[in-house]
């Protein structure tokens, strides 16, 4: 997803896409080590999406603070 796309979102909204991006990373590791994964790629897709919206809501927090 790109990050314009999460930066529309709200904060809480963010901290749920970060859960979900967790849970389908565990489940993407899963299916790699089973040997079930079909694009291997999706795992670091699925990695960088959670750093962007860490980022995001890092970003965040700063200029709360700063405020």
């Amino acid at each position: 997803m790109k990050t314009n796309k999460f930066r529309e979102m709200t904060t809480e909204e963010l901290n749920t896409q970060e859960r979900e991006l967790k849970t389908e990373l565990f489940n993407l590791r899963f299916q790699l080590a089973t040997g079930q994964l079909a694009n291997p790629q999706r795992v670091k897709e699925c990695k960088k999406d959670i750093a962007r919206v860490k980022t995001l809501i890092r970003e965040r927090e700063l200029k709360a603070v700063s405020k």
